[in-house]
């Protein structure tokens, strides 16, 4: 029964001595720490609350696989491939890029243990948080916060596999190990409570010295990418206590981030992705990545602060002014490239391997075309430790043209207007504010920022089906079979990926796989 804990990452050392405070990490270590006796007062809680964000830079599980957001999503989509050193390096991407990803598929374990490792701190830090000796402006803030992070692990878990057990307490008894899966409208109801409540309690100003905190307009943006996806594959609305979270409520809280929330497009588009551009006027929603401390352990890989999509990403260069070696998966695909042979965004989302300098080292399905906005480019090499662990790229979660973009989508009145100042700040023309022109508008803006794919499937299976599917369709750059190229969605599992056969396996029965597997 030991090992069922897993399920919700419930390892007190992890959470009580994991954290990227620095300080936290100099203090002498007491002889006899337990829950019992570490919770005590608003110090304690801090300590608590980071762990609870530090959940939210995993990449991978300790001993199960590298699982980046960022990557395992575009690799999904029709905007990148598998890739990889060759065939084996590759297997398991390659497994989610043609559709037939297996349960025992150990990316699907890496993405469900950290994301229940962050739910389980979460749900530590709201349980033991009233009991602590600290002001009451503090509490309120953190429970915010706590629940947003609880949103937002769980709207990961359940975009990617649907039926997953939903949980808000801690699990403390054998008898509480077999968690059910809940019906998707629970877990989604829940997603849309927590944010609601939180968006009363956070702040609306970030300070200098506190960026990476959530605010009031993370939460209002992160309901309107929940509610998105939920009314358009279930076409319900969300409810919360009775209340109906449907497109005019949402509307309005995204109105009231545009509005009101500060934000603006950066003029120039590229800014987006410099570092000198993290937490500019345009992000709403922001993951620290960094080289603090530098990291050299790959026996602990969780311990680097580095984006791990990043280095994934980056083409296998050497000898090179402009880049550091990366590992050549989600190569570009031609069809994204194509999509974006005309528009002005074409050269900060992609990097052709005409344009590397130093010797490039060509991968398995290699397209010729690398993601730019996250990339192992020199600008963001860290500055020091084993450069793979290292990469100082921040993940834009929600950027300010997403926002605009939704409430286009959801039907403002001032449609017209936001598709126009998305499309003008990269001198483009006006079009008609369509239900097709605003999602075209979003793959060309936001390609290759683990958004596509979310955004095809919950336009429906027959969509899914003619956009994900890939035949026949080659690049001047394309070395190999066509074969290795050509993909066909699933429509049986209507884009969701297996349970972990693993977690089937420790439920004892309480889990069903998916339909499609």
């Amino acid at each position: 029964m030991k090992n069922k804990i897993l399920i919700w990452g419930c390892v007190l050392v992890a959470l009580v001595f994991t954290s990227c405070g620095e300080d936290f990490l100099d203090r002498p270590v007491r002889d006899s720490i337990t829950t019992e006796n570490f919770y005590q007062t608003e110090e304690d809680a801090q300590q608590a609350l980071v762990a609870v964000y530090d959940a939210l830079g995993f990449q991978s599980s300790p001993g199960v696989s590298w699982s980046p957001f960022l990557t395992v999503s575009d690799v999904l989509s029709d905007d990148a491939i598998a890739g990889g050193a060759d065939a084996n390096d590759g297997f398991l991407q390659n497994q989610m890029d043609k559709f037939s990803a297996q349960p025992e598929n150990v990316i699907l374990n890496s993405i469900w243990l950290r994301n229940y490792t962050g739910i389980y701190r979460a749900n530590v830090f709201l349980e033991i948080i009233d009991g602590i000796d600290a002001s009451q402006e503090f509490k309120t803030r953190t429970i915010a916060e706590a629940k947003f992070l609880r949103a937002y692990f769980h709207l990961e878990l359940v975009r990617f596999f649907e039926n997953i057990p939903l949980m808000t307490f801690t699990v403390t008894a054998p008898s509480e190990y077999d968690q059910p899966q809940a019906e998707p409208s629970a877990v989604y109801n829940q997603i849309a409570k927590d944010l609601v409540e939180a968006i009363e309690d956070l702040p609306e100003t970030i300070s200098a010295s506190e960026q990476g905190r959530i605010s009031k307009w993370a939460a209002e943006g992160l309901l309107a990418r929940a509610y998105l996806f939920y009314n358009g594959v279930y076409g319900d609305d969300m409810n919360v206590d009775g209340t109906s979270i449907n497109r005019s409520v949402v509307l309005n809280y995204l109105e009231d981030l545009i509005n009101n929330g500060g934000f603006s497009l950066l003029d120039n588009y590229n800014d987006n992705f410099r570092k000198t551009s993290e937490f500019s006027s345009e992000s709403v929603f922001e993951i620290s990545y960094n080289d603090s401390p530098v990291w050299w352990d790959w026996g602990f890989a969780r311990g680097a602060e580095g984006n791990l999509a990043a280095q994934m990403q980056g083409p296998r260069v050497t000898d090179s002014n402009n880049w550091s070696r990366g590992w050549s998966f989600a190569p570009v695909s031609f069809e994204l490239y194509s999509a974006l042979e005309n528009d002005p965004r074409l050269s900060t989302t992609i990097v052709t391997q005409d344009e590397l300098d130093g010797t490039l080292i060509k991968g398995y399905q290699h397209t010729g075309y690398y993601s730019r906005k996250y990339t192992s480019d020199a600008e963001h090499r860290g500055s020091g430790g084993q450069f793979e662990m290292n990469r100082t790229v921040n993940y834009r979660v929600i950027r300010f043209s997403d926002v605009l973009l939704m409430a286009a989508e959801l039907g403002s009145p001032s449609a017209q207007t936001y598709l126009d100042m998305v499309r003008e700040r990269v001198g483009l023309p006006s079009i008609p504010a369509t239900t097709e022109n605003i999602f075209n508008e979003r793959r060309l803006e936001l390609a290759l920022e683990g958004i596509r794919y979310f955004d095809v499937i919950r336009r429906g299976v027959s969509t899914a089906t003619a956009e994900l599917s890939s035949n026949g369709v080659r690049g001047p750059f394309y070395e190999g079979q066509q074969q290795l190229f050509d993909t066909q969605f699933n429509s049986n599992t209507r884009g969701f990926l297996p349970i972990p056969q693993v977690q089937i396996d420790l439920s004892a029965g309480t889990f069903q796989q998916n339909a499609g597997y």
